[in-house]
């Protein structure tokens, strides 16, 4: 009914290149409601760290991706937990939503929205375990209000996008939030006048270009970013 109250599991669908789904993969236990994922891609297999917004968790899934073709699941891991879950009248669902690995460090950084606040799971794509929340890296209720999206910039510094379900200030609408992997705030601007619009936010491999949705219009906009003092 549109409602959290009826809100149910999920899955996870595979989709090629041709816009083919090959798999819809399921899992009563690891897989509670996708929110958000970041995958890694290495050639013949790939790792897809998923949040779950129903339980709160992260999922690391194991992919084997034969020359023959197609997809093959090699193990999922639940990596994380912990995180705080609720049904929202205005959100839908408040969990665990944006995603981040850092392949270099192999760290994988996690926004909660419902915690306000950004962790850090180290040896992400290694461990066999739960490591609960990982490390508070980004606290900051002076900037944080609900973080959803993540994306990481070529300098390795991470944007949030706020979603305003929480800690809210309309004199602060939809806002994308840059700050250091350390937890220093670097800057911050509107992408709408009205409360929750920020939503999904990306970065081009080259670091050339930069994107954001904004909820409110139902658009996506591009920025081209110039080089240094320009």
């Amino acid at each position: 009914d549109g409602t959290s109250a009826t809100a149910q599991q999920g899955s996870l669908m595979i989709i090629d290149k041709n816009g083919d789904q090959v798999m819809n993969l399921t899992d009563s236990a690891l897989l509670d409601g996708p929110w958000d994922l970041t995958v890694q891609d290495a050639g013949n297999r790939a790792l897809v760290f998923v949040s779950n917004v129903l339980s709160g968790t992260v999922t690391r899934i194991d992919l084997r991706l034969p020359a023959s073709g197609g997809v093959q699941v090699a193990s999922l891991t639940q990596i994380a937990s912990g995180y705080t879950h609720r049904g929202d009248p205005a959100a839908f669902e408040l969990g665990p939503t944006g995603l981040v690995y850092d392949h270099a460090t192999d760290t994988l950084y996690v926004a909660s929205t419902a915690d306000n606040a950004v962790y850090a799971i180290h040896k992400a794509a290694h461990v066999r375990s739960d490591q609960g929340t990982g490390r508070i890296i980004y606290r900051d209720d002076a900037h944080l209000r609900g973080p959803l999206g993540m994306a990481r910039t070529s300098d390795g510094n991470l944007i949030v996008a706020n979603g305003d379900a929480v800690n809210g200030d309309p004199a602060f609408p939809s806002e994308l939030v840059e700050f250091t992997p350390r937890g220093r705030f670097i800057g911050q601007f509107s992408i709408s006048d009205m409360q929750g619009g920020a939503f999904g936010v990306a970065t081009s491999p080259d670091g050339r270009s930069f994107a954001a949705v904004n909820d409110v219009t139902n658009t996506a906009t591009i920025w081209a970013i110039g080089r240094k003092g320009r």
